[in-house]
């Protein structure tokens, strides 16, 4: 439904699944996490959080793929990504934990609102990195299919 929504407003796949079907799959978590941590056990919104997503990264990224190269035939054992800019999304995420990790060690690992507006604005920057470099602004890296 993601790409049928993107495709008729002319938004690539990549841009769509980075911004429309994360926010889709994340706001359960996002949600339960406000919860537990209103009950005050910010540890558990905090682990939470992270293990979800080293599930996501992990088991329903690697899930799928273990399961086609095990179980079809040899020549069809690749997963074609349709983005180049998978790397450059990669660095760019590695970048911005790496800052948000240095931002909790200057709150000396505390949580309050300073930390929270931090990291609503490491993911905007993301989001508009990515979206920029998927839209080929910094030169032609992928071919717009949707146009």
């Amino acid at each position: 439904m993601v790409t049928v929504i993107g495709d008729t407003f002319g938004i690539p796949e990549t841009i769509s699944g980075i911004t429309l079907l994360a926010m889709g799959t994340s706001m359960p978590e996002a949600i339960t996490s406000v919860i537990v941590a209103k009950n005050g056990l910010g540890n558990m919104a905090l682990c939470n959080l992270l293990g979800s997503n080293v599930f996501d990264i992990l088991f329903c990224l690697g899930g799928p793929w273990f399961v086609k190269a095990a179980f079809f035939s040899p020549d069809h054992h690749k997963v074609i990504f349709s983005s180049a800019g998978v790397s450059f999304s990669a660095a760019v995420l590695l970048t911005l934990v790496l800052i948000l990790y240095l931002f909790l060690a200057g709150f000396r690992w505390k949580l309050d609102l300073r930390v929270g507006v931090a990291c609503l604005l490491l993911y905007s920057a993301y989001i508009v990195i990515a979206c920029m470099y998927e839209m080929n602004v910094f030169g032609v890296v992928n071919n717009i299919l949707c146009l």
